[in-house]
């Protein structure tokens, strides 16, 4: 199975994402928006992972969130990645407290490393994924009015990690949590 590490977000940032997609309506570009469903703020991608490696990374993740406590992030920006002459992933800016998310990320991947997992070794940079861009394509996308868009600052509490299971079915991806991981309560 195929795995991941992620935060759930609230209703209100499908919202966002919902109203982002009329940005783009007339745009001659094939763009996959992700479905509401499978929004969410990636910790960690694992891969493929074997029952008897789940039981380990369930043992060792809520072994770090134990002692993580609530923070606050919000959603705040559009852009895309890898540029905007090219760009494959559109996404909303994460912002807020982004130290006590990114040392999250830290401990999370020490420990799936630990247990054998390839250690990330990407700049994280926070954000959710709101669309894709395949190419080739018969025209550049002209994303400027997504990138341009403003919407209210969404504020939301982390208080949990999900470990989901990434499928591939006939109607698409589709994202099963196999866990919920609770912080710490205060």
């Amino acid at each position: 199975m195929r795995i991941f590490l992620s935060i759930p977000v609230p209703n209100v940032v499908k919202n966002i994402k919902q109203m982002l997609t009329s940005t783009c309506e007339n745009e001659r570009v094939e763009i996959r928006w992700v479905k509401h469903n499978n929004l969410h703020l990636t910790v960690q991608f694992l891969g493929s992972a074997s029952d008897e490696k789940v039981a380990e990374i369930r043992k060792e993740v809520e072994n770090v969130v134990c002692s993580i406590n609530p923070f606050v992030l919000t959603v705040y920006e559009t852009g895309c990645f890898p540029n905007k002459s090219k760009p494959s992933v559109l996404y909303l800016g994460v912002g807020g407290n982004i130290e006590a998310l990114k040392a999250l990320v830290v401990k999370i991947n020490d420990k799936m490393s630990q247990i054998g997992f390839k250690k990330d070794s990407e700049l994280f940079i926070p954000h959710i994924t709101v669309a894709k861009i395949n190419y080739p394509q018969k025209f550049n996308p002209d994303l400027s009015i997504f990138l341009n868009s403003t919407y209210n600052e969404v504020e939301f509490s982390v208080d949990k990690i999900q470990l989901l299971e990434s499928k591939t079915l006939t109607e698409g991806v589709v994202y099963e949590t196999l866990n919920t991981f609770s912080f710490l309560e205060k």
